[in-house]
């Protein structure tokens, strides 16, 4: 079985886990995301670091890479069995959607609300993933899974999965 296991800060641990107790005859792939910063409006990164002081989009883009390349070296490590591992560079949602192309199953966490159950417990790269993945998906949560408790009586109406708002793709 080919299985792609999503590498994201915050959660990989508990996805390399996962990654760690499938079958040996498993192929275990490791992708990890490095999104660029060519959609973020100029003023936005000179406004954050002071004017004058923000270098370039290429600047952060290689800093995403940095960060990306060694979440997949911890994660090689941790992983402890043979393994491919693979920078996806582009907008994390899609690549890491491609990256699933010939795979069996994509192994990846909740990366949202943890405190409690419902569907703000999947960030937005997260959601679009999990909906258009070409493949079966594990959704892990990572530490301790909320108790039934956490549901409210009644859904909130900005819980209700009707209302969540839908991007433009």
């Amino acid at each position: 079985m080919k299985v792609v296991a999503w590498i994201a800060p915050g959660t990989w641990e508990s996805v390399v886990t996962a990654a760690r107790n499938r079958p040996t005859s498993d192929t275990i792939t490791l992708v990890a995301a490095a999104d660029t910063q060519e959609d973020i409006p100029s003023g936005i990164l000179s406004g954050l670091l002071g004017r004058g002081h923000a270098p370039g989009h290429e600047y952060y883009d290689r800093l995403s890479e940095d960060a990306a390349q060694d979440l997949l070296d911890q994660a090689a490590a941790a992983l402890g069995r043979e393994s491919e591992s693979r920078l996806l560079v582009g907008k994390t949602e899609r690549v890491v959607t491609e990256a699933c192309d010939d795979a069996d199953l994509l192994i990846l966490a909740r990366d949202g609300d943890r405190s409690r159950l419902g569907p703000r417990s999947i960030g937005r790269h997260t959601r679009f993933v999990l909906d258009h993945a070409p493949c079966t998906v594990a959704v892990l949560w990572p530490g301790d899974t909320p108790s039934l408790d956490s549901i409210p009586d009644e859904v909130p109406p900005e819980d209700d999965p009707a209302n969540l708002p839908h991007e433009r793709h």
